[in-house]
């Protein structure tokens, strides 16, 4: 037998065991399991708990990514006094989605709790019976989460009336900011663009006057196939629409809304193609998609203007900070120019829920996983595990907690990936709204805060909010993933020909897309519409 085979064969036998382990649980499992619930609702301690966590390969050194000191915080604070024994199961980052298939089919391997940011992945666990139904065991075990989220963030976690998933709390829900070389408009006397055409004209004068010296290689328009680019420009375009417009022509890829039915968005990709062949956008923007060429064309002073998300250049070791140590002259200015046909800055927002936590059907320890996420969910623990040592981490004003100007390392390396062991929270938790947002920007380095609170006022300004139907679109779990391909070909293609061929290219693009599921999401939209309304 070849090598080929013989792995082949292998590996078949252990799908077949695994799938036989997996079935004796579910036809001999049931008594076992009940009996374990029972006996943890009758107030017993003692148990197990598994817990997915992102392994984005940057833990630091003394620590590994199941021992870490938010897991010994963990198990300490929670698996100690409830005698759980909490460990946890790393899962790749950028394997996320594809792992988790993995783990669910794996029966009794997967973790008692699992996450996606995937909308799609969640609803097709729930409609095909493989999640647990938490809505007793929210009930009963989990009063401080129910409070802590709330029936809005809540509700993104039920199907069908049954709540499958406990989302993650978002924080803050404004996603985009533009940003301008400052000293570029100071050195042509010009002002910051408050609208589209003041900003095309401005984009003009940094191609013809290149102010920043660049020698030829300035870049006017920073572009990339990545949403925080592309989203703020796009949506602006987008004419006002009725109720039923935006419910049915709107098509929900992955997690986000893309308005590629709505009217308006042929004339954003137009005003791309235009931007394109006057050479005032990046030329291999649809080679981007990781940001790597943009972020280096931002770095090396060669970029004029661009979008992103409103607080990523701010970041230690991110854009803004290595451009002025490339030019320490250089200034970015926070700014809004996108308007639409109303005179507003329209743009997306996040949806209020962040991670869709979930118990397999599988699990045995849901009344565990429940404690586990309520015991996370109080005040003292959020402080603690969100920014580690008082004095040593962050100092607290007016109840505030504001990091430290120069922690030691040790105190960096404490809460180095607290976004993905606290997460039931996206984003830092310091009491209401405004002292959410005020935590998050006195976390981020002096130079940059007022800057950070600008560009923060600017992604919650004029914002749309994510269509949300009462359940799941079949067909967006469907088609999503080559959607998002169609998508993203559709925009390069239409954009790179020249002005001439620009119909006939996006036509094209939008009949194929339509063929291959985008029809599919807007009949079925369409047919929720009239079932939720009535009409």
């Amino acid at each position: 037998m070849s090598g080929n085979k013989a792995g082949g064969t292998l590996k078949k036998l252990r799908l077949l065991l695994a799938a036989t382990v997996a079935l004796s649980v579910v036809l001999s499992g049931c008594s076992s399991g009940e009996a374990d619930k029972a006996s943890t609702a009758t107030g017993n301690k003692g148990g197990s708990l598994k817990v997915e966590i992102f392994d984005r390969g940057n833990t630091p050194q003394g620590y590994t990514i199941t021992d870490s000191y938010l897991t010994r915080y963990a198990k300490e604070n929670f698996g100690k006094p409830n005698d759980i024994d909490l460990t946890y199961v790393p899962v790749q980052r950028s394997e996320e989605v594809t792992k988790l298939n993995v783990l669910m089919a794996s029966g009794g391997d997967v973790p008692d709790i699992v996450f996606t940011y995937d909308s799609g992945t969640f609803e097709r666990y729930a409609e095909q019976g493989g999640l647990t139904d938490l809505t007793p065991l929210l009930n009963e075990y989990g009063p401080n989460l129910k409070k802590f989220l709330g029936e809005d963030t809540l509700s993104y976690g039920q199907v069908g009336g049954k709540q499958f998933a406990i989302p993650g709390k978002r924080t803050i829900l404004g996603k985009y900011s533009s940003f301008i070389r400052q000293d570029w408009l100071d050195t042509l006397n010009m002002p910051v663009p408050k609208t589209t055409n003041e900003l095309y004209n401005t984009l003009k004068a940094f191609k013809e006057k290149d102010p920043g010296k660049t020698g030829g290689k300035v870049v006017p328009l920073g572009m990339t196939m990545e949403s925080g680019q592309y989203d703020p420009l796009l949506w602006s375009f987008i004419k006002p629409v009725t109720d039923e417009q935006k419910y049915t022509l709107t098509q929900e890829l992955g997690s986000r809304d893309y308005p590629i039915l709505l009217p308006g968005f042929k004339d954003g990709v137009q005003f791309m193609n235009k931007l394109y062949n006057e050479n005032l956008i990046s030329k291999d923007f649809g080679l981007d998609k990781d940001k790597k060429q943009l972020t280096q064309d931002i770095q090396s002073g060669n970029t004029g203007f661009f979008s992103e998300d409103y607080d990523n250049i701010y970041y230690n070791d991110s854009a803004y900070p290595n451009l002025l140590a490339n030019q320490s002259t250089a200034k970015l200015t926070p700014m809004d120019p996108y308007t639409n046909s109303e005179g507003k800055h329209a743009k997306p927002e996040f949806a209020s829920n962040g991670l869709y936590i979930m118990v397999p059907k599988s699990s045995e320890h849901a009344i565990e996983a429940i404690k586990y996420l309520d015991w996370m969910s109080s005040e003292k623990v959020l402080l603690d595990m969100q920014n580690g040592v008082e004095g040593e981490n962050y100092t607290l004003k007016d109840g505030i907690p504001v990091a430290k100007e120069k922690p030691t390392q040790e105190a960096q390396d404490r809460i180095y990936n607290q976004g993905d062991v606290v997460i039931i929270a996206n984003g830092k938790i310091a009491g209401d709204d405004n002292k959410n947002k005020e935590a998050f920007v006195l976390g981020m380095p002096s130079q940059f805060q007022e800057d950070v609170r600008k560009a923060m006022d600017i992604s919650n300004t004029d914002t749309i909010s994510p269509v949300k139907f009462d359940h799941p679109i079949k067909a967006e779990s469907k088609y999503s993933n080559s959607l998002l391909d169609k998508f993203d070909e559709m925009v390069v293609k239409s954009v790179m020909v020249p002005p001439a061929q620009f119909d006939a290219t996006f036509e094209a693009a939008l009949k194929d897309y339509m063929v291959s599921g985008g029809q599919a999401i807007l009949d079925e939209r369409t047919e929720a519409y009239k079932a939720m309304t009535g009409k």
